[in-house]
């Protein structure tokens, strides 16, 4: 049976659980999953890697547009989705390090990243049968998508969810530090000049606040079956 659903675009500020919906919802559907700000994390620990200052637009651009990223099947099962491949390097877990997340949201906000990004997202996407989860998937990389979800939750709601999410790796979080990144995050995200954090206009917003993770999938695939997916 033909997909009347064949490229979805799923959005939404940071620790929204974007991602883990994201993956479940493809391999629900059998579709590639792909969560693009895996790419600009990459990008961000290729500039620390090359001791390159963050604030020198030029310098981190250029490193976005020569870096060699690849991702692949996971190699172990240690709760990734995939292998993130940089420069030959297996980065799966260097890229949620403290100093990316301190400095991505920096480094995504460079016309000149996005528009590299930007480029290989919609090469990857024009295969179609694919999930792509970013922050401005419905709005600028693909905007012809054929669903665009927009995942909101508080931002006490995400910084709490993270702040388990961390417990549960054997870490040691701060959760008023967390709650301060988030705010500083979303601040970046949603004022930057070049594809600032919003839903699409035709987007289907859904706010999580509320509800669990299994809640929002099913949701989501009651949204999907409405569609007439089959």
């Amino acid at each position: 049976m033909k997909n009347e659903i064949n490229i979805i675009a799923l959005d939404g500020p940071a620790a929204s659980g974007k991602s883990t919906l994201g993956e479940r919802l493809a391999n629900y559907l059998g579709f590639v999953y792909l969560d693009t700000g895996v790419m600009y994390r990459a990008v961000t620990l290729a500039v620390l890697k090359q001791n390159v200052d963050v604030e020198d637009e030029t310098s981190v651009v250029q490193v976005a547009e020569k870096m060699d990223l690849d991702f692949c099947p996971p190699s172990c099962s240690d709760g990734r989705s995939n292998d993130v491949i940089l420069e030959g390097e297996d980065v799966t877990w260097q890229i949620r390090k403290p100093e990316v997340e301190a400095y991505v949201s920096l480094v995504s906000t460079y016309p000149g990243v996005r528009n590299a990004m930007t480029m290989q997202q919609r090469k990857i996407a024009s295969k179609g049968g694919i999930v792509m989860v970013g922050r401005d998937i419905g709005t600028v990389v693909l905007p012809n998508a054929d669903l665009k979800i927009y995942l909101d939750a508080s931002v006490e709601v995400r910084a709490e969810r993270r702040y388990n999410e961390l417990i549960h790796r054997n870490q040691n979080p701060d959760f008023d530090f967390i709650l301060s990144d988030l705010k500083r995050r979303d601040e970046i995200d949603s004022t930057r000049t070049v594809a600032p954090l919003k839903p699409a206009s035709d987007a289907i917003i859904i706010d999580s606040n509320k509800m669990d993770a299994e809640q929002v999938f099913q949701n989501l695939v009651d949204i999907i079956k409405t569609r007439k997916l089959n």
